[in-house]
């Protein structure tokens, strides 16, 4: 069903897509028609493949370290009220810095391989992480801790058997919302400095004003974002079952 639902509102947006391109006659190097795309999509699908494996190894590797650290994250704030009140000013200040500034820096000091660009969506996937389970966290059932209490129940059997499952509908609710932003670090990473990946080739098509290709590389991408979106939240479902309505 919800295979079904994309395809009806990918038709919707190609449509309207190729509505826009024949009531203002634009050309081509401005807004190329959705038949142009694919045709550039067909022909250069083979590079854009290669790019796009690129962008996604970034993107999962992201996900992968930023959910690590946000989760160890929350645990520590959760675990210790001394170390929350060093850890959390410093995770507010992380966002307060816009980290899109930060590029050129990680650009410099990890090169232009896959370390900025991981690095990069690091930063962006981890608060959401940290924050959505921290908060799931906290808001354990008043009711099991009291019942938890009054067995004897250890603080770190109170945390590993009852917080931390109760709060995983929390974390997967940030995870799936570092998902769907986690593809902006790597391509922003990618356009600030890289030689690969989908960032990179959007730039060159750009350069040459193959405007075509660079609809077809956003294509890609918003398909592999699509993809490692369904794919977590599937996974998440299938960890959390009790929580689906």
């Amino acid at each position: 069903m919800m295979f079904l639902r994309l395809l009806v509102i990918s038709a919707g947006l190609i449509l309207v897509w190729q509505i826009v391109v024949l009531l203002t006659g634009a050309p081509p190097y401005i807004l190329p028609g959705p038949l142009r795309v694919a045709t550039a999509l067909v022909v250069n699908w083979e590079t854009l493949l290669q790019h796009a494996w690129i962008t996604i190894v970034e993107i999962v590797a992201a996900l992968l370290i930023g959910s690590v650290f946000g989760t160890a994250s929350a645990l520590i704030m959760m675990a210790s009220r001394s170390l929350k009140r060093w850890l959390l000013p410093v995770l507010v200040m992380s966002q307060a810095v816009p980290v899109f500034a930060l590029a050129p820096l990680l650009v410099l000091w990890l090169g232009y391989g896959m370390g900025s660009k991981i690095t990069m969506a690091v930063l962006i996937i981890f608060f959401p992480v940290t924050a959505a389970f921290y908060d799931g966290l906290r808001r354990t059932e008043p009711e099991w801790l009291e019942l938890s209490r009054v067995m004897n129940a250890s603080p770190t059997a109170i945390l590993y058997h009852i917080r931390i499952p109760a709060a995983l509908p929390a974390f997967a609710s940030g995870l799936r919302v570092a998902t769907a932003v986690a593809p902006i670090g790597a391509i922003v990473g990618e356009w600030v400095g890289s030689n690969a990946g989908l960032g990179f080739y959007m730039l060159h098509a750009n350069a040459r004003m193959q405007t075509d290709v660079m609809f077809a590389a956003l294509g890609v991408l918003v398909t592999v974002a699509l993809v490692l979106y369904f794919s977590v939240d599937w996974i998440m479902n299938k960890i959390v079952y009790w929580h689906l309505n």
